[in-house]
């Protein structure tokens, strides 16, 4: 009864997907019954702790000698069929564990092993810190680590995102399929400091240069290891490798064969959102037809309801670096622009755009004559973010591989393809609805135990992806004019009926014109404009964004340490990468064809032990080449130390410097975000002649100059330097002085900043590369039962790239004559009296360097213990800071974005009793500010709480898990204007056979 009500709960989310799986499963169907069996020897049986008696789920079960082998299921169980007659030996092998050899002397015969924990976590094998198999305790820097066994007994909903549960780990959320991960602070969603591989590719968007978390990712029942290297990596693994870099290996066809599946269904629990499903079903087929040939291939499909982001409020910048920003409450008598409103920017004030409606004037049109300044500035209502987008969350990933052993030895030949498709919103000046992202990558690789040489291509596609922002500022402007009059005709009219009270004034105009003009969410009318704006690329009236940009890689690496007798392990290797920028003028300045641009690469790395093996020194040096820049050596060092009878305690200390590119958005981005016009400031971006017709805004700022281009922006000391927020400050002083401002300086105009002191003209250098220099100590060891891990590092940043915003005048130009703003006979000409208007002003948001001093530092204790026999308890506490000299550069925002403080807390057991398990997790971060251009502010600090229990049954060779996210059921957000994280309960279903 058990079983079918289990199959009842879950042929629901099968039977909803069998279009998609369809495919997968023929594929399965042939796998195992199109192979003739050419083994003559089977080789079964079980593999536990040796201490515990647990099952050991992943173990490798391999003949020595050859590459052909297997591995455990969730409930220890194996079957080795093998061509080759006895005898022979098969290895026993698997993270955190001695290694065992067993001799088979029989055609068919079953093999029990015990496996003996190692003594201490230190001799785990790793191979992402030096590009080479080592244990930890040999690395150069700290390395966190997951595997089959972790996620096996995750408290997380999915693998990836338990990956915030690794100690010194950020993880930020955007949407229930976009989690950014991030390492040592500055973190944004665009996360372009960190890198992810899959399988040695990079797994970034070619064009939006950071990686969708898992959206296109890796399948779970696919993932062997996960290895992630927090600080600069940029030695061995070159640019962007910056602030960290994650490594997810997958499971090898030869040595993970059979078909696995699983199920989760359960329900996401918000405050702001309410209760909504969700489920997830993935499978994983894989067979080796010989020890020459296997073939793999999964496919995995997640499906529910984002996280709602309700905030409401307009953020006022406070202009001080390091202070959260003021909140300005809902005035119906003011233009409010909320955070996540969309459309509330279309205002009435003649200052504050092209309507120039005079309220007061159509109130006296109507019949009701009110004293100016009464009604004052007014914005459209705008609409709510969940009124213009389903809020559904979805991910679709496939992935196929052939690989093929010619020599039946270690070479091996992969031919990889993946595909990812989902839905997910995305953080960055604006938000953005991806619908139907796909993100492709084909792979060819020759690999073995010495060498690599493989070359991939990625490309995505935005498919139908819109802009929240310009999808609601574009329905606001239907019928805006329409809209204005009606209030202000209503406005006037409750005004006399009311006794002068402007607040019931205001209320009952807004309500009727809302009511009586603006299109409606789940009208026909409103469904028909929303279509035509969401397909429509141009920003003036339309909110899509195209993108079909590319990247092809080619990299390699050659370890010479077998030709010199392993005296000394010395690794040489390169990589070369081209940039395809395709989005048609939307995002870049390609409006007349991609963009094209190379980056080139090479490495050499020595390694040396001596003493017994208990001291190892290791150095390195990468050389780098943009296209648009200088090359950059970056250089590594460091040393390891083995000390204690047993080598237990162990000490290292690294030296490396590292560099980040400009993104291919610093330098080519051509793009009007509302508040400013976003543009890269790559050489020949910034020569670039665009259309008149193209870009509104581009051909203002060029007018100014009377130039045809844009050197002049980056280079001419004409244009104002301030934040993008003064615009709103100034804006505020437009309205406070009804509409003009006067001159504040005699002879000329002098625009006025949030400090009361007087802009100046400066001049914005062109971006750079960014760099760091590291310096990294630690050390790990064992103190009795428990396993200690401290990592210290201190981070020196020179030329930190940040976002400039200046200020051009639309029409004429400015001089330099004392350093100040001088508009004598331009500015003042275009407004009566030598005023000023807001909408002679374009801002303009550039990349460049920063002139601060920016420099990081942080402190990651670690510490784990087994008790009971049973029980693994782990306790991990991070500190993060930075330091920069604010006076050196007034207008930087740093944007470290991470808590000062995080305790992170795990308590859990693989087997409690019999076949069943449970663990449990905490995280506690305190309060911090986010600084980005969408918004700054504090974030809350903030603790949660997972646990989950599983129960694994061997005769069905499955496992089953209930488990929870968010227990403490408090939502939270984890940047400013993201959406209410709530809770998550699920259970799942998984079949390893």
């Amino acid at each position: 009864m058990l079983r079918l009500n289990i199959f009842l709960y879950f042929a629901p989310i099968l039977i909803k997907f069998k279009k998609q799986m369809k495919k997968l499963f023929f594929i399965a169907i042939s796998l195992i019954f199109s192979v003739t069996m050419l083994a003559q020897t089977t080789v079964t049986g079980n593999v536990k702790d040796a201490k515990s008696g647990d099952p050991l789920p992943g173990v490798n079960i391999k003949v020595v000698g050859k590459s052909l082998g297997t591995t455990t299921d969730f409930d220890g169980n194996y079957t080795l069929k093998v061509n080759q007659e006895p005898p022979f030996d098969i290895a026993v092998s698997t993270l955190g564990f001695a290694n065992e050899t067993v001799s088979i002397t029989k055609a068919d015969q079953s093999v029990d092993v015990s496996l003996t924990e190692n003594a201490s976590e230190l001799d785990e094998v790793i191979v992402s810190a030096s590009r080479t198999p080592e244990s930890v305790r040999e690395s150069p820097v700290t390395v966190e680590r997951m595997d089959a066994r972790t996620i096996k007994n995750t408290a997380s909903a999915s693998f990836y995102n338990s990956i915030e549960n690794l100690k010194g780990v950020d993880v930020n959320t955007s949407s229930l399929t976009f989690n950014s991960v991030n390492a040592r602070g500055f973190a944004t969603f665009a996360n372009t400091r960190f890198v992810q591989l899959i399988d040695g590719m990079d797994n970034s968007s070619p064009a939006l240069n950071f990686v969708l978390g898992n959206l296109v990712g890796i399948n779970e029942l696919d993932v062997k290891s996960v290895e992630l290297l927090p600080g600069a990596s940029s030695a061995l693994y070159g640019a962007n490798a910056f602030n960290g870099i994650l490594f997810m290996t997958s499971k090898s066809p030869f040595d993970h064969q059979g078909i696995s599946i699983y199920g989760k269904k359960g329900i996401t629990a918000s405050e702001a959102g309410g209760n909504n499903d969700y489920y997830d079903v993935g499978i994983r087929v894989a067979h080796a037809f010989s020890e020459k040939f296997a073939a793999k291939a999964s496919f995995s499909y997640l499906d529910g309801t984002d996280w709602t982001a309700n905030d409401t409020n307009a953020y006022e910048d406070t202009f001080k670096a390091g202070e959260s920003d003021k909140v300005i409450a809902i005035g119906l008598n003011a233009a409010h622009d909320g955070l996540n409103i969309y459309g509330d920017e279309i205002t009435s004030n003649a200052a504050l755009g092209p309507l120039g409606l005079n309220m007061e004037m159509l109130a006296a049109a109507g019949g009701a004559p009110v004293p100016a300044g009464t009604i004052g500035n007014v914005g459209r209502t705008g609409y709510l973010e969940h009124e213009l987008t389903d809020y559904k969350a979805r991910s679709i990933k496939t992935d196929l591989s052939l690989n093929f052993r010619p020599f039946e030895n270690d070479f091996e030949i992969i031919a990889n393809y993946r595909i990812g498709k989902g839905n997910t919103i995305y953080q960055g000046a604006n938000r953005y609805q991806l619908n139907n992202f796909i993100m492709q990558q084909a792979k060819l690789e020759l690999r073995s135990d010495d060498f690599f040489l493989r070359g991939y291509v990625t490309n995505e596609d935005a498919k139908d992806s819109y802009d929240l922002r310009f999808t609601g500022i574009n329905m606001s402007k239907i019928n805006a004019g329409t809209w204005f009059g009606t209030y202000a005709a209503v406005f006037g009219a409750n005004w006399n009926a009311n006794g002068n009270n402007a607040a019931l004034a205001h209320a009952a105009a807004r309500t009727f014109a809302d009511e009586n003009v603006t299109l409606q969410p789940g009208t026909p009318a409103f469904d028909t404009a929303f279509d035509e704006i969401t397909k429509d690329p141009d920003v003036t009236k339309g909110s899509k964004f195209i993108d079909r940009s590319k990247v092809y890689v080619g990299e390699g690496n050659y370890n010479f340490s077998k030709l010199l007798n392993k005296a000394i392990d010395l690794q040489v290797g390169g990589s070369w990468r081209r940039y395809s920028l395709n989005s048609e003028g939307t995002i870049f300045t390609d409006y007349d064809g991609a963009i094209e641009y190379d980056e080139v690469g090479a490495y050499v790395q020595a390694i040396k032990k001596f003493n017994d093996d208990r001291i190892k020194l290791s150095v390195s040096a990468r050389y780098d080449k943009g296209q648009n820049f200088d090359a950059n050596i970056s250089p590594r060092a460091s040393i390891n130390y083995a000390a204690g009878e047993n080598k237990q305690h162990n000490f290292r200390a690294s030296y490396q410097t590292g560099f980040r590119n400009p993104t291919t958005q610093d330098q080519y981005i051509g793009f009007n975000v509302g508040r400013a016009i976003l543009v890269g400031s790559a050489p020949d971006n910034l020569t670039r002649d665009l259309p008149e017709t193209d870009l509104t805004g581009y051909d203002a700022y060029n007018n100014a100059y009377s130039v045809s281009s844009f050197t002049e922006f980056a280079q001419s000391a004409g244009a104002y330097s301030q934040t993008a927020q003064f615009v709103t400050d100034l804006t505020a002083l437009i309205i406070a002085s009804g509409g003009t401002l006067t001159p504040q300086q005699a002879g000329g105009l002098a625009i006025i900043n949030h400090s009361g002191s007087l802009l100046k003209s400066t001049k914005t250098e062109l971006v750079r590369p960014e760099k760091v220099t590291a310096i990294d100590v630690g050390y790990r060891g064992k103190l009795g039962s428990v396993a200690i891990d401290l990592n210290g590092y201190y981070n020196k940043y020179d030329g930190f790239i940040s976002l400039k915003t200046v200020l051009s005048p639309v029409n004429g130009s400015v001089t330099n004559a004392s350093g100040m703003v001088d508009a004598v006979g331009t500015l003042s000409s275009l407004a009566s009296g030598g005023g000023f208007n807001k909408s002679f002003i374009q801002p303009f948001q550039t990349y460049t360097n920063s002139k601060a001093d920016v420099s990081s530092y942080g402190l990651v204790i670690g510490l784990s213990t087994r008790f009971a026999d049973k029980f693994k308890l782990g306790l991990s506490y991070t500190l993060s800071q930075f330091d920069f000299d604010q006076a050196s550069d007034p207008d930087f925002r740093a944007g470290f974005n991470t808590p000062e403080h995080k305790v992170k807390l795990s308590l859990g057991s693989s087997n409690l009793f019999k076949n069943f398990g449970f663990n449990i997790n905490g995280r506690y971060g305190t309060e911090y500010l986010w600084e980005s251009s969408i918004a700054n502010a504090m974030v809350d600090a903030r603790f949660t709480a997972d646990a989950m229990i599983n129960y694994s049954i061997p005769k069905w060779k499955s496992v089953f898990k209930l488990g929870g996210t968010n227990l403490g059921g408090k939502d939270y957000r984890s940047a400013v204007g993201a959406g209410n994280v709530g809770s998550q309960y699920f259970v799942s279903w998984t079949i390893n056979n």
